[in-house]
């Protein structure tokens, strides 16, 4: 069996689900309607995803530090679920400062046409750089439910931040993967490898 098969043998009547989920993100990825649902397309994956919120709620810590505000601030949140084969992968929820993006088209409900990077882009933000990191956890109770974990399962917590040329914090993306049904290819950046 290759290690690019995306079903696994059955676990509790129910296909194992591998999606890849690359670091850093392919430029063109990144900028496509979808980042899951081009990566799990390009995987031969049958991807879905629901928008299940938007709207205002408060800050968590690293939602905070990376948006720079303080914890508890009100901040825009837009959350969506995603389905690997009706399987639920990943929790995935962008977070926007308010005074920034509170009056725009970011707040209204469903999905951002053609993709939120042009929404953001078309309020006159550039992208300037990110940063990612990750964190292996057992996960919330909430988490655990819409995610379907079996008992002792845990997630991996992606945030990334993305600030503009200004370095302004623009956009912060958290992302909440079933640890069992994700594998994380990270490549070198081109020309900087040492042994």
């Amino acid at each position: 069996m290759s290690g690019d098969e995306a079903i696994r043998p059955p676990r509790q009547g129910r296909p194992r689900i591998l999606v890849r989920r690359a670091l850093p993100t392919d430029p063109a990825v990144r900028g496509s309607a979808s980042l899951f649902m081009t990566e799990a397309g390009r995987q031969g994956i049958r991807a879905g995803r629901r928008m299940v919120y938007v709207g205002p709620e408060p800050a968590s810590e690293h939602v905070a530090l990376a948006l720079r505000v303080d914890p508890g601030t009100e901040v825009l949140a837009r959350r969506k679920v995603m389905l690997a084969d009706d399987v639920p992968v990943r929790v995935a929820t962008s977070f926007f400062r308010l005074d920034v993006f509170g009056g725009t088209p970011l707040r209204e409900p469903g999905f951002v046409r053609p993709s939120l990077q042009a929404g953001i882009e078309a309020l006159g933000h550039r992208f300037g750089r990110a940063e990612e990191h990750l964190t292996a956890r057992p996960p919330t109770e909430d988490e655990a439910a819409v995610l379907e974990l079996d008992p002792g399962e845990w997630v991996v917590q992606i945030v990334r931040a993305g600030y503009s040329a200004d370095d302004v914090p623009i956009h912060v993306l958290e992302t909440i993967c079933a640890a069992s049904r994700h594998v994380f290819p990270i490549a070198q950046v081109a020309g900087a490898d040492e042994f």
